[in-house]
């Protein structure tokens, strides 16, 4: 399992900590139990405000999961993400059921809704990442279990009732809502605990998202753009910076 670990660290580690990491963190995967397969474990180790955010990408029985932690030290990051690691594998292994609201939250690295309004340092508030993947078709439900996957606060889809882009995100009061593109009514089958946005995105150009973004010091923002009318999401990254996540066109 050891040679599966690729770890990408923040300099100045001896190749000793490294391997040490793989190690655990391999360690970590191996334990939930015979028969599951995780494989492509990738760690990343970076430098935050106050301490190492430690993050690791993997697939278990084909499906990608990510978990990550923050701790004053690189040792408790790796402790913490460890256990949170054994806890994903078997939560996306057996029967699905939602995350406690509220929930902890370590700093962002790449992913959307982690970074908060106050994480990293001050910088100027623009957009530094920027992805477009093609959005999976899938009912609400079968979103929520992928952020929670995933570790995100926010996920953006494509929903097959109405044929628009959607997002299930991280609020109260059950930890799930769902908001649409365009206003539209539930969903027709209820199988988990989402609440509904009876509002559709509002349609901004991306400069004047970062300005809603950042007057209502929100930590992500789903909008519309205002010609195409697909859905965006605008989020604070751990260093302060923005990211935005566009469907492929």
């Amino acid at each position: 399992m050891g040679e599966l670990v690729t770890v990408r660290a923040f300099e100045g580690l001896t190749g000793e900590v490294l391997a040490e990491t793989r190690a655990r963190v391999a360690a970590a995967a191996a334990a939930p139990g015979v028969g599951t397969l995780v494989e492509a474990l990738r760690v990343r180790l970076a430098a935050v405000a106050g301490g190492v955010l430690a993050q690791v990408n993997a697939e278990v029985d084909g499906r990608r999961i990510r978990v990550q932690e923050a701790a004053a030290g690189l040792g408790d990051s790796i402790d913490r993400v460890s256990d949170a690691l054994r806890g994903r594998i078997r939560a996306v292994t057996g029967a699905w059921a939602p995350r406690p609201w509220p929930g902890h939250r370590a700093p962002d690295s790449g992913g959307p809704g982690g970074g908060g309004p106050g994480g990293g340092a001050v910088r100027e508030l623009r957009v530094v990442r920027r992805k477009e993947p093609s959005l999976v078709w899938c009912s609400p439900a079968a979103a929520a279990r992928t952020m929670d996957a995933m570790d995100y606060d926010i996920h953006l889809f494509t929903d097959p009732a109405t044929e628009t882009d959607a997002v299930v995100y991280r609020v109260g009061p059950t930890g799930y809502r769902l908001a649409r593109t365009v206003p539209a009514g539930p969903p027709g089958r209820r199988t988990s605990p989402i609440t509904l946005s009876p509002y559709g995105a509002p349609r901004l150009t991306e400069a004047q998202a970062v300005d809603r973004l950042a007057g209502a010091e929100l930590p992500f923002l789903f909008f519309a753009h205002p010609v195409s009318g697909r859905g965006r999401v605008l989020y604070r990254r751990f260093d302060g910076r923005l990211g935005l996540i566009a469907g492929h066109a």
